[in-house]
């Protein structure tokens, strides 16, 4: 059993999916808006992403875009954690995530680990990378 985070945008969902797959190498890009679902399901016929996901090896993040008319503050409590294998793995990672966003502690050595920061990037995702311990590697 696992956890898979799901995040929800308010109609950059595409945009930031498409990014976050490129930037992690995703195995794939599931994009699904709302007007492809079944008419009868009575969806709003708009391009938002109604569910959405990439694979990275076996971790899925998954996400979507709020319905239309609904507000929403994306990922405003909430943080994705990523370990990375080494220093520079995590620090170009960082440094894409960073731009256009808001680093909330730089990318640095800390007690707990080699490197270790944290950063809201420019779609509202709060994200935490840092170098993973020698034994979960």
């Amino acid at each position: 059993m696992t956890f898979n985070p799901y995040l929800t945008f308010d109609g950059q969902c595409a945009e930031a999916l498409t990014f976050y797959a490129e930037l992690f190498g995703a195995d794939d890009l599931t994009l699904m808006p709302y007007h492809e679902a079944p008419p009868e399901e009575g969806m709003p016929a708009t391009d938002r992403i109604m569910y959405g996901h990439i694979m990275v090896g076996g971790a899925a993040l998954m996400a979507s875009d709020s319905a239309p008319g609904s507000s929403t503050k994306p990922q405003e409590s909430v943080s994705v954690n990523h370990a990375v294998p080494d220093i520079e793995a995590g620090q170009r990672i960082f440094d894409a995530l960073a731009k256009g966003g808001e680093v909330t502690m730089p990318y640095g050595p800390v007690f707990f680990s080699k490197t270790f920061g944290m950063l809201r990037d420019r779609f509202g995702t709060n994200w935490m990378i840092g170098v993973a311990p020698e034994e979960q590697l």
